[in-house]
């Protein structure tokens, strides 16, 4: 008798039985993947590729700290000099403000810079000097300008070769080239009794690069420009200058106001004033794709003592200016007067000099007003033949001194 053959279970294992539906069975009772299964394979893979993102950011990072930090040049020489000589320097008065002598130098050495003329060794001047007061409370800075033709008495400084030289009295920018740096630093101090903090050195090629960094400043031309000297060739009007033309506006002489360093100083602090209003507006110092272009340029023609050598240090110095408003980033010459010996020369007017370097060094307010015109200079005059000659006159208020201020720049 034929009889069927069934598997243990008693299923036909005959055509049509699950001989031939294996692989069809098997798919079908393999699980699938549990989704809280699936979910944390997927936050693995999302951890680690977040991480590799932070690890390349901060590598990036890394490295464009030590980039800017290295392009910094460290003014070791200065920093030997001035210790020698500590015992005769002045004491700072108010421990949390901070002086910064800030020199712009008009050495033709270095890329971009040779356009201007050869580099004849002691040739290099101080072309601009600025001390720049920074308060204690960090609600005010004030920029004081020192003449380049300021007649001063210029200690006894170590000269590159080693040798030194005798006190002399001379024109102040030829400190720089008889010392450099430490030398404009005590002749400073000497006139002023104001303990310089530290300093820094731009050179032409710094502040044109800086100034391209935040795509240029504007300034407002009454007349039209053309001066070969100064490689300047503008209309009237409003202009907005990059870093070539900028270089050439704040050094021309011949072609812009009376040809006279004094008329230059002003437009200097006025340039500076529109610079500094600019990187406040543009909001350069909170957004870093647009700080670091300018502190790229900042940095590769930037010489510094070593208080001051580090992307730290600068970033400390720019944040603790950062809230300061432009009305109060102040900008004024040390008071001066044709030298009587030679007109050519400028000397100190007394008592507004030391009255001036008084409230810097004491940390004291400073008002700086525009200069008055002919009219307002004429009615001032009547006035104070008025209360000099009225009895029991009032005393003399706080002195101001003639400047500008950020918020005003150039365009006004």
């Amino acid at each position: 008798m034929d009889a069927d053959v069934t598997d243990s279970a008693g299923t036909p294992a005959g055509p049509g039985g699950p001989a031939e539906d294996d692989g069809a069975t098997d798919a079908a009772a393999e699980p699938e993947e549990p989704t809280a299964s699936r979910k944390r394979r997927w936050l693995r893979w999302a951890a680690v590729g977040t991480a590799l993102v932070v690890l390349a950011g901060a590598g990036s990072a890394w490295w464009f700290y030590r980039q800017l930090d290295s392009n910094i040049t460290t003014d070791t020489t200065a920093a030997t000099e001035l210790q020698i000589h500590e015992k005769e320097r002045p004491a700072p008065l108010v421990l949390d403000a901070r002086n910064i002598l800030v020199l712009g130098s008009d050495t033709r050495s270095g890329e971009g810079n040779s356009e201007y003329g050869r580099d004849e060794g002691e040739s290099q001047r101080s072309d601009t000097t600025i001390l720049l007061h920074i308060a204690a409370d960090r609600k005010s800075a004030t920029a004081m300008s020192v003449p380049r033709d300021l007649m001063a008495w210029i200690p006894s400084c170590r000269r590159a070769d080693g040798s030194r030289t005798e006190e002399t009295f001379g024109q102040f920018n030829s400190a720089f080239a008889i010392g450099g740096a430490a030398c404009v630093i005590r002749t400073v101090e000497k006139m002023t009794g104001v303990r310089i903090d530290h300093h820094m050195i731009v050179d032409f090629r710094g502040f044109k690069k800086m100034v391209d960094a935040i795509d240029g400043v504007e300034v407002c031309l009454k007349k039209p420009i053309d001066d070969e000297d100064a490689r300047l060739r503008l209309d009237a009007g409003r202009q907005t200058l990059d870093g070539e033309q900028a270089l050439g506006y704040v050094r021309a002489r011949k072609s812009l106001g009376d040809g006279s360093d004094t008329d230059r100083m002003e437009r200097q602090q006025q340039f500076l004033g529109a610079l500094v209003k600019k990187v406040q507006s543009d909001g350069v110092l909170l957004d870093w794709t647009k700080l670091y272009p300018l502190l790229d340029a900042a940095t590769k023609s930037l010489t510094t003592d070593p208080g001051l050598d580090s992307l730290k240090d600068l970033y400390g110095l720019s944040k603790s200016m950062r809230d300061i408003p432009t009305d109060k980033v102040q900008f004024l010459t040390a008071p001066r007067q044709p030298y009587a010996a030679d007109r050519n020369r400028d000397e100190l007017v007394q008592p507004e000099a030391d009255q001036l370097f008084q409230r810097l060094r004491e940390d004291t307010p400073i008002t700086v007003l525009p200069a008055p015109s002919a009219s307002e200079r004429e009615a001032a005059a009547g006035e104070r033949g008025e209360e000099s000659a009225a009895p029991g006159a009032s005393p003399s208020p706080s002195p101001t001194f003639t400047g500008s201020n950020a918020a005003t720049g150039v365009c006004t």
